[in-house]
């Protein structure tokens, strides 16, 4: 393994961390991990937090069979959710005002679709994403799987990232999902990259995967070249009448690990304390950030399940002497090194 790097040397930008590498960072000391994800992070990164609104514009009725998922139709008799009709742009709008007045920099919106379809849907979906960037703020979608002319309206609408997750390893991947394969995750990210659209992709743990997956996982995304620019990591919260309502809840310091992980192998990226942050403790959400995290869920809900209190993010970013980071204009993606290249994703599988 290469030796940690001081403060005053840039840990180096790497597509090329091996399986076992990056097993050899989960089996370090606890401490001494997140000892080298903080210097890490503080040669890329200052204390700001960003703070990202999320939600669901379309819910419910999903063909895909993800086990974690209780938007799934699969499920829908077991989980009791409703299907409910794409929400009017002028309402969704309205969240995304009353988001940027608590501080939210990024608003994040996600149908539950397995792939767009073109239409006065996907139209609508087009005129959130305008109206969004009307407002300053960066713009992020999930949809599904795309077609190439879908990306491209996309980016012309001004769409700053495109969230979709490879979840887990592609060892593990079967054993969640049937309905979609690991490349055609990849082939989406692709796309997306092919706009010049910044991709959000990361992944779930606590599902039945072993640590082997975890650093597969970790290798999956640190090949793309870039790196994602948000790397979503998220505690399974275990949904009653899904697959896995039976999943034992993820211990914090796994967390942290895996925030550690992604910031050491993925210097530049956003790494997002994502879903489950609401079963952790003020002090188990500290070390993530201490691990190197620095963007939060902010609001009452994720997609169907609760978040944390928004005063107490606040109260707890200010204790821990963080900031929020402050809206400005931003390009579709982040600033990449003169060394790197947009390279298709697809070329990391």
């Amino acid at each position: 393994m290469n030796a940690q790097p001081t403060f005053n040397e840039k840990a180096p930008i790497r597509h090329d961390w091996t399986l076992d590498e990056i097993e050899a960072l989960f089996a370090l000391p606890l401490l001494d991990l997140v000892h080298r994800a903080q210097t890490v992070h503080r040669q890329y990164h200052d204390g700001a937090i960003q703070l990202a609104s999320l939600l669901s514009i379309k819910t419910g009725g999903c063909a895909e069979d993800c086990h974690y998922c209780p938007q799934s139709a699969h499920f829908a008799k077991q989980t009791g959710l409703v299907k409910e009709t794409q929400l009017d742009v002028d309402y969704v709008l309205g969240r995304a005002k009353l988001a940027k007045e608590a501080g939210a920099t990024r608003f994040c919106m996600g149908a539950a679709w397995r792939s767009v379809r073109d239409g006065a849907e996907f139209d609508a979906v087009l005129d959130m994403v305008r109206g969004v960037r009307a407002l300053n703020m960066e713009a992020c979608v999930t949809l599904g799987m795309l077609q190439p002319h879908q990306a491209k309206r996309l980016a012309e609408a001004g769409l700053t990232s495109y969230n979709h997750n490879l979840d887990t390893s592609p060892e593990f991947y079967d054993e969640i999902i049937s309905t979609r394969t690991y490349q055609d995750r990849l082939d989406t990210l692709a796309l997306v990259r092919a706009e010049n659209i910044g991709i959000c992709c990361g992944g779930i743990i606590g599902m039945g995967e072993k640590q082997f997956d975890r650093a597969s996982l970790i290798r999956e995304l640190s090949k793309m070249t870039p790196h994602p620019d948000s790397v979503p990591i998220n505690a399974l919260v275990a949904v009653r009448g899904t697959p896995l309502e039976g999943r034992p809840p993820v211990d914090a310091f796994d967390m942290v690990r895996m925030i550690a992980v992604a910031r050491i192998t993925m210097p530049k990226s956003r790494v997002r304390l994502s879903a489950g942050r609401s079963e952790m403790s003020a002090e188990g959400q500290a070390l993530c950030f201490m691990a190197g995290a620095n963007s939060i869920f902010y609001g009452e809900k994720l997609l169907t399940t609760d978040n944390n209190d928004a005063l107490a993010d606040r109260e707890l970013i200010e204790k821990l002497g963080l900031r929020p980071e402050v809206i400005e204009e931003r390009s579709a993606h982040y600033d990449l090194d003169s060394n790197e290249q947009i390279a298709d994703v697809s070329a990391a599988n």
